[in-house]
């Protein structure tokens, strides 16, 4: 193994801007590579140290399918269950047709939720969700508020396309009805707890502000902006617990969790968290034509979505990789990898968002970099 151009490259980001970033390889449960570049504070004048805090976002998803996969494979949930089974407000739904509304000619079901397929949209500030915050005080749960997104008309008939939206935030409520739980007891006793995961959660504690990377905004123009601590869009009530996007956590939570799911859902204490044949039908393409041409507009060459992450079908296409290596990003620019193959994972972390260069240059180059490594 050489890493040497992995490591120049890590270490070229703060050129780039990029505030502070570190990165992450294990293979077999042991770490081949490690590096952190940059700051870690406003002013750039500390050093990262490798234990930041950071608010993941849409590496969220992974815990959250990552659960919701245990409960089908334990048969206490199906992929084709109708999602009113489990949220009556999804038994009526309506979809867009032009200037209309239609009643939608198609049943949702976990599937679509899992595969972004929902007809579901990302848009944070419906009527009926602002009329419940303001009745409860903003103080909504996560099951009212997607409660209350159920009177949104879908963008499309579920199953017909592909359409990133609050699916997973859905997924939350199912999880939660299903196993009788909060969704983040459900988390913490089923996955942070049986893998040794201590900072991972949705609350930002005083001690997880004092470790936190400095988050920043791209402003598009060249500049790094400062944000908030505790400014997470996604985290719309104190009581929402988003599926999607409300975790926080360090690397060294998520690389454990990562570096499970790549050695057979097993981890390195000998704990399974999901065994072999429940990853592989989590990472397999859900995707038929009209879905996969949508998703391929997000210029995630050689992959497709399976049930809530990108997942790898062709070899040949968008630089190195192993079909069947699946993972997910978030929106400050956080990337993980599963390779089951070859027992690789990944993950590296940064804290800025808005900054679509993390998805198009830096996610596929460190990949490639791995890969090249690892030969």
């Amino acid at each position: 193994m050489n890493f040497t151009e992995l490591a120049a490259y890590i270490d070229s980001l703060p050129g780039l801007g990029v505030p502070g970033c570190d990165l992450a390889v294990y293979r077999d449960h042991e770490q081949i590579f490690r590096r952190t570049a940059g700051w870690r504070d406003v002013r750039r004048t500390q050093p990262m140290r490798g234990d930041e805090v950071y608010w993941i976002y849409s590496c969220t998803k992974v815990f959250t399918t990552c659960a919701a996969m245990q409960l089908i494979g334990q048969g206490r949930l199906s992929l084709d269950d109708p999602v009113s089974r489990y949220i009556p407000t999804y038994a009526d739904l309506t979809v867009k047709d032009g200037d209309s509304v239609r009643p939608a000619s198609r049943v949702m079901t976990i599937r679509h939720l899992m595969s972004m397929q929902s007809g579901l949209s990302y848009e944070l500030k419906t009527p009926a969700m602002d009329e419940l915050l303001a009745e409860t005080g903003g103080n909504a749960t996560t099951r009212q508020l997607m409660e209350a997104k159920a009177k949104d008309p879908l963008e499309f008939d579920p199953g017909t396309d592909f359409l990133y939206s609050l699916s997973h935030d859905v997924l939350a409520v199912v999880i939660e009805e299903v196993s009788g739980m909060k969704f983040s007891e459900y988390l913490k006793k089923h996955i942070f707890d049986p893998l040794g995961l201590a900072t991972v959660g949705f609350t930002l504690t005083e001690e997880k502000k004092k470790r936190m990377c400095a988050p920043f905004v791209y402003d598009g123009k060249g500049n790094f902006l400062h944000a908030p601590e505790d400014e997470n869009d996604y985290r719309i009530s104190p009581d929402y617990e988003s599926g999607g996007a409300g975790l926080l956590s360090d690397l060294k939570d998520y690389i454990t969790f990562v570096d499970t799911l790549a050695c057979n859902g097993i981890s390195r204490q000998g704990v399974q968290i999901l065994p072999p044949e429940m990853i592989q039908l989590w990472s397999a393409n859900q995707l038929a034509a009209k879905s996969r041409q949508t998703f391929d507009a997000w210029n995630r060459k050689g992959y497709s979505y399976a049930l809530g992450v990108r997942t790898r079908v062709e070899a040949d296409l968008g630089g190195k990789g192993q079909v069947g290596e699946f993972g997910w990003d978030g929106a400050a620019g956080a990337w993980n990898m599963v390779d089951p193959v070859n027992h690789v994972s990944a993950y590296f972390a940064m804290h800025v968002r808005n900054y679509g260069y993390s998805y198009d240059v830096i996610h596929p180059r460190i990949r490639d970099l791995i890969y090249r490594g690892l030969a």
